[in-house]
């Protein structure tokens, strides 16, 4: 499902690039400025790819490097340019996503430490009935010594009530 859903995505890049594409052509032809300024930008990207084709391929790097003609560096370099905006929306896309996982993760995070927090309150409070209980028990057997089981559990005024229930009949 997220396979289709990227390529979707991919595929709109490149059509929404196409059209800043075009657009940018149009712009060109009507502002003599921007023209010469993305000419100069495909020149120069024309130079850098032969020269580092020439090296890849050990070809002579001191030979002169004809420029690409007006048109074709004008359409050089909109492709160019929408090549750089499909890239920089893809790496924009990229960061949102990393910052929301991440604060995804966040949150995860800190629930998993609230839990914690919780189970650690939850023990001291049950370490500290455990306490109470063991001082309780300690008072009850120090009473059992003094008195006895029968002090405790009032079993000689039960036994004489019984005595005495038995004696007039």
């Amino acid at each position: 499902m997220s396979l289709q859903l990227l390529k979707l995505g991919t595929l709109a890049l490149k059509t929404l690039s196409k059209s800043v594409a075009s657009r940018l052509k149009r712009q060109a032809a009507y502002a003599p400025k921007f023209r010469q300024f993305i000419v100069s930008i495909a020149q120069a990207n024309h130079r850098i790819t032969t020269r580092m084709q020439r090296r890849i391929y050990s070809h002579a790097t001191d030979v002169e490097i004809r420029p690409l003609d007006e048109e074709k560096a004008v359409q050089a370099a909109v492709d160019l340019i929408g090549e750089l905006f499909v890239f920089t929306v893809a790496g924009a896309i990229l960061i949102f996503e990393v910052q929301r996982s991440s604060r995804s993760e966040a949150k995860k995070e800190e629930a998993r430490r609230e839990e914690l927090e919780a189970m650690k309150k939850r023990n001291e409070d049950l370490a500290t009935q455990v306490e109470l209980l063991r001082h309780k028990l300690e008072e009850v057997e120090q009473l059992a010594k003094r008195q006895g089981l029968a002090g405790i559990f009032k079993l000689k005024h039960a036994n004489m009530e019984g005595e005495n229930l038995a004696k007039p009949s």
